[in-house]
């Protein structure tokens, strides 16, 4: 871990700054398979199943029957979890809810807004060394509440050609319509394109590594919307003389088993909690499942020392984190201070586990700065808006000299015509 002690304002841009890699060949590699899986469809995508995912497809939808197995091999505690879960997503996502409401902006005109779901979006759910299947639930509970009418989701198979069982029960709680087996580019190219088994969809949603990353915003170039652009994961924890040591480091670990190339930074007020989070990250490290990828990311990660929690909040919207913990005495004050952030999780008993679970929020979030224009998937992630307009003869009285003099001065005269034969009806 680098350790950084009252650096200058000059030097926050290298601190916040994200790894940089050189995806020229990533993203040829990305192209060629899928403009392959456009032209060749479900063989394509069974082809590369077989040479990334190491496993012989017959076909790539998932079964009813498939499912049922999953669902009664998962335990019934889990079952409970996932339905817990589910619920609280539901409730938060649910209270997004938009109410359409009509305005007369001048006599005779009348303007409202119609939300209007996304008839079929994609999900993609990593199925690798930490199958997520809580990002079903985050993904497809608000397609549902939506309206959704076809939720597609893929995610890739074992060697055995059978999926995660509690990626299955989660699909099945949060009423996914379709599953199919296929991860990677290929997943995210039949998706944006549709093959014999696989419909097209307009939208794509959720996370994955550098590939899938590359080829969804390579799709959405042309062929299909997508949630955001994303990088590795990250988390800033904000700490101060009184937070909770072994908390902070529990928390810089959760983020850090991610994945090597996700990132961790402390920022924090006292020298010597820094310390005793320092050796407590250290404790807890040697105990995890996942310590060679946590111990990886940590030598990337930085613990900068600061004068007081305001800088550190000013430091923190300069870096712009996914996941934003502060875990400060002035939690509350700070709260108020945030604007770069994916989610925020206040005080010490907030971990990011618990919205990365359960607590209701979103966990697909911005990463690699992004938060600074974009938010983490909601209810109007799965919706369009779509507006409407009628006006009366006094609402062409209210606004048509001033729609006749714009168009005219933009020279579009056939704009101004089309307001100009209305109003000579009004007088015949």
């Amino acid at each position: 871990m680098n350790i950084i002690k009252y650096p200058k304002r000059d030097s926050w841009k290298t601190i916040t700054e994200r790894p940089h890699l050189d995806v020229s060949e990533l993203n040829a590699t990305v192209k060629s398979v899928l403009d392959d899986i456009r032209e060749r469809g479900d063989k394509a995508v069974i082809d590369y199943e077989e040479r990334f995912d190491h496993v012989a497809l017959s076909s790539l939808q998932v079964t009813d029957e498939e499912i049922d197995e999953a669902v009664g091999s998962i335990s019934k505690d889990l079952y409970d979890a996932l339905v817990l879960a589910h619920h609280n997503i539901e409730a938060f996502h649910r209270s997004q809810v938009f109410e359409s409401k009509k305005v007369e902006t001048a006599k005779g005109v009348t303007c409202w807004q119609k939300a209007v779901a996304i008839e079929r979006v994609g999900l993609y759910i990593p199925g690798g060394t930490a199958p997520l299947f809580s990002t079903v639930l985050m993904l497809a509970t608000p397609a549902k509440i939506a309206g959704c009418k076809n939720i597609v989701l893929c995610t890739p198979p074992n060697r055995e050609g059978k999926v995660n069982p509690a990626i299955l029960a989660a699909a099945r709680i949060a009423g996914v319509s379709q599953i199919f087996k296929a991860g990677g580019v290929q997943a995210i190219g039949a998706m944006a394109y549709g093959t014999e088994s696989v419909p097209k969809v307009y939208k794509i949603f959720g996370p994955g590594n550098q590939f899938v990353m590359a080829a969804k915003q390579q799709v959405s170039l042309h062929d299909v919307a997508i949630d955001m652009p994303a990088g590795p994961s990250e988390v800033c924890v904000i700490a101060d003389g009184n937070s909770n040591a072994e908390f902070v480091a529990a928390d810089l670990l959760s983020q850090a088993e991610h994945g090597i190339d996700s990132q961790v930074i402390l920022i924090c007020t006292s020298e010597t909690k820094m310390q005793a989070i320092i050796d407590e990250v250290k404790t807890q490290l040697e105990k995890l499942p996942r310590k060679d990828i946590a111990a990886k990311t940590l030598e990337n990660s930085n613990f900068v020392l600061v004068d007081n929690t305001l800088e550190a909040m000013e430091l923190s919207n300069e870096y712009a984190p996914e996941h934003l913990i502060i875990a400060t005495d002035d939690y509350e004050q700070l709260a108020g201070r945030v604007v770069n952030a994916g989610s925020v999780f206040l005080g010490k008993y907030a971990c990011e586990s618990a919205g990365d679970y359960a607590s209701g929020t979103n966990h697909t979030l911005p990463t690699h700065g992004y938060a600074t224009a974009y938010n983490g998937v909601n209810l109007d992630s799965y919706m369009r808006k779509v507006t409407f307009q009628h006006l009366s003869e006094d609402g062409i009285k209210s606004i048509g000299k001033a729609v006749e003099l714009m168009a005219e001065n933009e020279q579009l005269h056939a704009h101004k015509n089309a307001m100009t034969c209305r109003l000579a009806s009004l007088e015949e």
